[in-house]
């Protein structure tokens, strides 16, 4: 019903709300953009194109039972695959943290679907005697069955991406193994100078937890792939054929390229959100060390003349607006700004999946923007970082050698050679005359050059065994 004003009126339950007349949704987003005015953030736009994929998918199973015209059914899908091109993005207003357990952002997409399949039947829109919302868009579906199933999806999608960030990031780090293979360094416990290792063994290091990260995104789809849809309001079906749930369970795994499979039980995962909170546990983890690799290159490129500077970082942007010449660690900070935040939302999703009650989770909202933010969070953080910083990571051997050198640390090197008692006191008498170790064992004529260098070489300092003693 049109009105003035470029406005048509719409009515449900409550009463009437006026809609903007080019407006594709209708009276339910209307009455959620004003109820939940909060925190400036939409809904997240993969969990928008998941839920449209489920819509797509119970339009095809409904053509195939016959449920309602075909015509209304194909214009849905029609409508779905122009939102999937790219369309109507900004016809999703929805504020991401709602009440309702999503409710508001299912209704958005029905009505946007509703009004447009309308619209490609000659129909205006606001006219639901064409297409409506609920009885045909939202047919044998409730939110608490699409939602929590579109968010498996959505994070399913992401969860991929982000795995081949790691495996890139991981293939980066390798690299750098390999390319300081050769460079000395000292080694540090608690901030304190310890053995000598390889520059090339601590990005090996770094390698290595990143592996372990991608397996457990690996195995985090596992869980994600477990669907209730069909389960509609609390898991028990009504109003869901079981003809329909098979439908449009194959016909989500085609069209998402997923090895979804529908639970056997859709009343546990409608109320219980442990699976999310799994996720989001994986990716803390990942998160943590993230945080950790982004400490360390922050300060091994210290300095670079009153820090470690045993590193040096790619100088992507001016670091000061006073101090001329300044470069910042800005990527490694980026990653540690990142991380912590993927931390914080782990908080979020595990206080929301604990406060559900009884046969739902009023919170799912929140679980799904700060899951979702954290996935595409990692994402983007990992490959700038890796692009932008590990990639061109450079080491300055002559420091490294150089802090080694004077590292009361190297001692230990000499325990096998001249033992436990003689090496600490070399290492206090180094300290003391501000010599190096090398110095001091050749003035008290413990040993002589030529077995300080062959116990100086990289494969005698950084493997197992003792040093000056490998033969034995």
């Amino acid at each position: 019903m049109e009105t003035g004003g470029g406005f048509r009126l719409e009515r449900d339950a409550l009463g009437t709300v006026e809609v903007p007349s080019s407006a594709y949704y209708g009276i339910h987003t209307a009455r959620a953009m004003e109820n939940f005015a909060v925190g400036g953030r939409r809904v997240n736009p993969h969990l928008i194109k998941a839920m449209i994929t489920v819509k797509k998918a119970a339009a095809l199973a409904h053509l195939k039972l016959n449920s309602y015209p075909p015509g209304i059914a194909m214009a849905i899908v029609q409508a779905c695959d122009e939102i999937h091109a790219g369309g109507y993005e900004d016809q999703f207003p929805v504020s991401a943290l709602q009440g309702g357990a999503g409710t508001s952002t299912n209704m958005n997409i029905n009505e946007v679907l509703a009004n447009r399949a309308t619209q490609l039947l000659g129909g205006t829109r606001g006219d639901y005697t064409v297409v409506h919302p609920l009885d045909h868009v939202n047919c044998c579906q409730s939110t608490n069955d699409v939602y929590p199933t579109a968010l498996r999806i959505a994070a399913i999608g992401l969860v991929r991406r982000l795995s081949d960030a790691f495996a890139s990031l991981q293939e980066s780090l390798q690299g750098k193994e390999l390319e300081f293979a050769d460079v000395l360094k000292l080694g540090r416990t608690e901030l304190m100078d310890a053995v000598p290792m390889t520059a090339g063994q601590g990005f090996g290091a770094y390698a290595k937890a990143i592996q372990r990260d991608r397996w457990r995104l690996y195995k985090a789809e596992e869980r994600l792939r477990e669907m209730h849809i069909g389960g509609t309001a609390i898991g028990t079906g009504i109003n869901a054929p079981l003809r329909y749930t098979f439908y449009i369970t194959g016909l989500l795994q085609e069209l998402t390229g997923y090895g979804l499979a529908r639970s056997e039980y859709p009343m546990d995962p409608t109320q219980n959100m442990d699976v999310f909170v799994e996720v989001s546990g994986l990716l803390k983890a990942a998160a943590v060390n993230l945080l950790k690799i982004s400490g360390d290159l922050r300060l091994l490129a210290s300095g670079p003349a009153g820090g470690f500077g045993e590193l040096e970082l790619p100088a992507v942007q001016a670091g000061s607006s006073i101090m001329p010449g300044k470069v910042n660690p800005v990527m490694a900070e980026m990653l540690g700004t990142a991380a912590m935040r993927v931390i914080a939302n782990d908080s979020a999703v595990t206080l929301a999946a604990g406060s559900g009650q009884l046969e739902l989770n009023a919170f799912m909202p929140l679980i799904a923007d700060a899951l979702l933010d954290s996935l595409e969070l990692l994402e983007q953080a990992v490959h700038l970082f890796n692009e932008r910083c590990v990639k061109g990571i450079r080491v300055c051997a002559q420091r490294c050698r150089e802090l080694l050198e004077r590292s009361t640390g190297l001692a230990a090197a000499f325990v096998g050679p001249i033992g436990y008692e003689r090496s600490a006191e070399v290492a206090i008498q180094a300290r003391a005359e501000g010599k190096s170790i090398r110095q001091v064992l050749l003035d008290r004529g413990l040993l002589t050059a030529e077995q300080i260098d062959g116990i100086l070489h990289p494969e005698q300092l950084t493997a197992p065994g003792v040093p000056g003693k490998r033969s034995e």
